[in-house]
């Protein structure tokens, strides 16, 4: 874990909103974080991809089935979260071929301008070139991957290919295509996913293992160690939930897969 520096700079503040509406098939949110000071953060796992300007270059942000650290060495960075399963259309390469992490997005889009991100003075203005620059390519999402996505959390996967006319290992390499990972692997993230949304201190553990799919509560506690480092408990108290800059701003919603701690003090 690195240590942080200049710890006291200032607040960490997240805020996202929706996409420009001809996106809406392609990005889940647009979003701008201010760290308050250099540092790592933990990114948690939620199946998407992000394409972010992070003040030095434009990058794909991949995270998988695994926590993350992504380093924050600007006032501010920008991006827009792909929706789950549209990705590796959109970037024209396979996500199980990107690495964790950034990938300049140069390397999959030679034509890109990153001097026109670079002349940007406010986050408003790298999220309008971001979603020119999305907008702008001509793609079609894959209809089966988008399509079983949506009932991933309550489906099997052999009735998700059956229903989609299609076998298990067609299924699993387009998934793997878009998203990076087999659909079971997915799924496990999803549903951690929905675990986290509604972790609060006053949600018996036992209770939301049985709520979200788990078989018991140590179920619960070895998928949350694998997905994030952490033990559920130390979810519950906000302390290793990634040192991060995603505090709410502007009124918004924390992203509960993105928090800061609770005894870190650059929170609210």
């Amino acid at each position: 874990m690195s240590v942080p520096l200049h710890h006291r700079a200032g607040p960490s503040v997240y805020w996202s909103r929706a996409p420009h509406p001809g996106l809406q098939r392609l990005v889940a949110a647009a979003w701008v974080g201010r760290p308050g000071w250099i540092r790592d953060i933990r990114v948690l796992p939620d199946g998407c991809v992000d394409v972010v300007w992070d003040g030095r270059e434009l990058a794909a942000v991949v995270t998988r089935d695994a926590a993350l650290r992504v380093p924050l060495r600007s006032s501010w960075s920008a991006g827009l979260r792909l929706r789950c399963g549209v990705a590796g259309s959109l970037l024209g390469t396979s996500i199980a071929d990107l690495p964790p992490g950034a990938t300049p997005l140069r390397d999959l889009w030679p034509e890109v301008r990153e001097d026109r991100f670079a002349a940007c003075a406010t986050p408003a203005q790298a999220l309008a070139q971001l979603e020119d620059l999305v907008g702008g390519r001509a793609v079609e999402p894959d209809p089966v991957v988008s399509a079983a996505v949506s009932l991933l959390s309550g489906a099997r996967v052999p009735a998700l290919a059956a229903g989609a006319g299609t076998s298990e290992r067609v299924l699993r390499r387009r998934f793997t295509h878009e998203v990076g990972m087999s659909p079971k692997r997915l799924q496990r993230v999803l549903r951690f996913q929905a675990f986290l949304a509604g972790l609060t201190q006053a949600t018996p553990l036992a209770t939301a293992a049985a709520e979200h799919g788990y078989a018991d509560q140590s179920h619960l506690g070895r998928e949350t160690r694998r997905l994030t480092g952490s033990s559920p408990a130390e979810l519950v108290r906000g302390r290793r939930l990634a040192e991060t800059f995603q505090t709410p701003g502007r009124g918004e919603p924390q992203d509960r897969g993105h928090e800061l701690p609770a005894d870190d003090p650059g929170a609210h």
